[in-house]
């Protein structure tokens, strides 16, 4: 427009930065006028590029899709150089893409929305793991799929007629619980080795229903706990009920989201805490005089459950039958 004049953008502007990582790449789009995108191995070399693009420019933000394994090498040398990081929920980017009415999906336009994603929502900027961190949950996901794999085992010899199959089966099963029983022990001695975990393993063992294997979990798999509110760390886990209302419409409340394989643990650990811890058994049984449902009582136990570890890792203090 005639006499309309345009602002220039200065060293002072934030720019965000959206990087959409793959196995082999990652394809890169800086959010600034005018917007530059480039892609560069998901490698050393291409780190080292990609660094050497960002420096000097005022990065807000890199923003990037938890990816598993593929993303965990560009977040620890961005981090390292000083660049703050969000990792965001791949879902969540997706629904940010339709509200904008982008229906196409390519690694660069992945990018690209992910930088518009930063710059709309600034996420907040996560910090990586530690080695040992890292390595521990590892070895914890590994515990899971082969405990997965040991019931599948369990159902098919169950199911199997032919005596061939049967005894294939028990091989592997017997296979299954020695591969098992030596991730306990690696998993018990690097809980022990740290300092930071053996302090949380002590105090999470300490509350009655919960044993080593949820302890294992929990210390991997939330990580959070004592940095959060207890109302944060039920809804990490799934375990807080979520509104849904309209209107003069008061909706059913019910949980969902969250860390599938805590909640997993927390709901083996509550089954005994219900019954073995004083405080959790009285509070279920008065739910259940309520007239509440058996499996919301679980639930509440639960969410209850995840609260008092949170406080006692907190307050750095082990359990106790009378609250100081």
């Amino acid at each position: 427009m005639q006499g309309k004049v345009l602002p220039e953008p200065n060293a002072m502007t934030p720019v965000y930065v959206g990087i959409d990582v793959c196995k082999e790449w990652l394809d890169v789009y800086v959010q600034s006028p005018p917007g530059h995108k480039f892609r560069v191995a998901n490698d050393g070399f291409g780190l080292r590029r990609l660094k050497r693009e960002l420096t000097g420019l005022p990065v807000a933000r890199v923003i990037m899709e938890a990816t598993g394994k593929y993303h965990r090498a560009a977040q620890r040398s961005l981090h390292a150089a000083g660049l703050p990081v969000a990792i965001v929920d791949p879902l969540r980017a997706r629904l940010f893409a339709k509200a904008c009415g982008w229906l196409a999906k390519t690694d660069a336009i992945d990018a690209r929305l992910l930088a518009l994603m930063g710059e709309a929502l600034d996420p907040a900027e996560t910090s990586p793991p530690t080695q040992a961190l890292e390595e521990l949950q590892e070895l914890v996901n590994a515990r899971t799929a082969a405990t997965a794999e040991k019931t599948a085992l369990l159902n098919r010899r169950a199911a199997a007629v032919t005596t061939f199959l049967r005894t294939e089966l028990r091989r592997r099963l017997a296979a299954v619980e020695r591969h098992i029983k030596r991730l306990d022990g690696e998993i018990e001695r690097r809980l022990g080795a740290e300092p930071g975990f053996a302090r949380r393993r002590a105090i999470l063992l300490s509350i009655p229903g919960i044993g080593l294997t949820t302890a294992a979990v929990l210390i991997a798999g939330l990580s959070e706990l004592g940095s959060c509110t207890g109302k944060q760390a039920a809804m990490l886990v799934g375990l807080a009920p979520v509104a849904c209302d309209s209107g003069e419409r008061s909706g059913h409340r019910a949980i969902k989201g969250g860390r599938a394989a805590v909640r997993n643990a927390a709901y083996m650990a509550c089954l005994s805490a219900s019954q073995h811890n004083p405080d959790l058994t009285t509070f279920a049984k008065r739910l259940r005089q309520a007239g509440k449902p058996a499996k919301l009582v679980l639930v509440a136990v639960m969410r209850k459950m995840i609260v008092l570890a949170n406080t006692l890792i907190t307050q750095d203090r082990l359990w106790s039958p009378v609250a100081p």
